[in-house]
């Protein structure tokens, strides 16, 4: 599927950052690439193809960022608050510099389309792998920005790489130590049960997928217990982890949401 480049300077980040849009209008899913991995690897792997009819008729708008995890959560030799100022510093050029863009240009699309006039749809986030760690991240700490978030095979706990819940910068980016904590106010709780959180993993005996639908049941535990809504789905033991069942997993899922 044909897809628009763009290569632009992050402020937060000190470099220029790249991501790749399909689709002209729509519900905007900004989609976050597989641990250490490129905003093409979801072209690469089939992903905007899989909700192909979606994007091609205008129900949505696919946004694939980039990431620095080689630079932050998996940076070798790196201490873990150096990891944790890394990773805030890419949530603060997700939230604060990419989303305005995905709004513009999702504002654009639809007044081309001549919606202007009409609500703008909610930003979701979608990822697979450490992918989906990202988009809930961003869901759980900004649900003002973002209605909903769709985690396939997720590994959620990031507290091996960035330390313990008594540094700062490692509390506000680790979904369990911010829900266990009780760290989220009246309003945040308000926003977070006002969309949707998605979470996919597959029952496969393959070297990645038993960790995944661990961190999966125990996300889905985590945020059950914090009153927030949330639905899981265990699929079959056929399901391994790899691009293959994300694609699937993601057709399914758009499709249920969007169509």
């Amino acid at each position: 599927m044909e897809g628009t480049y763009y290569k632009e300077w992050s402020r937060a980040l000190g470099r220029e950052m790249e991501f790749k849009v399909y689709g002209a209008a729509g519900v905007p899913v900004l989609a976050f690439p597989c641990r250490g991995g490129r905003f093409y690897d979801w072209e690469n792997n089939g992903m905007p193809e899989a909700a192909g009819w979606l994007i091609e008729h205008g129900r949505v708008q696919l946004f694939c960022a980039d990431s620095i995890d080689y630079d932050g959560l998996l940076a070798a030799g790196l201490a873990p608050r150096r990891r944790a100022e890394m990773q805030e510093k890419y949530f603060h050029y997700i939230t604060g510099e990419l989303v305005p863009r995905i709004r513009e240009l999702n504002a654009a699309g639809r007044a081309a389309a001549g919606a202007a006039r009409s609500k703008a749809p909610g930003i979701w986030a979608a990822g697979a792998d450490l992918g989906a760690y990202h988009a809930v991240n961003c869901r759980l700490r900004r649900p003002d920005l973002f209605w909903g978030a769709i985690g396939l095979s997720g590994m959620y706990d990031v507290s091996g790489w960035l330390g313990g819940p008594e540094d700062d910068l490692a509390l506000r980016n680790d979904p369990f130590a911010v829900l266990s904590a009780g760290l989220l106010d009246s309003a945040a709780l308000a926003a977070l049960n006002g969309g949707q959180f998605i979470l996919c993993a597959g029952q496969g005996r393959d070297a990645a997928e038993p960790a995944a639908l661990a961190s999966t049941q125990a996300l889905d535990a985590a945020l059950k217990a914090a009153g927030i809504p949330v639905s899981a789905e265990v699929w079959g033991s056929d399901v391994t982890h790899d691009w293959h069942w994300w694609a699937r997993a993601f057709d399914v899922f758009t499709n249920r949401l969007f169509s």
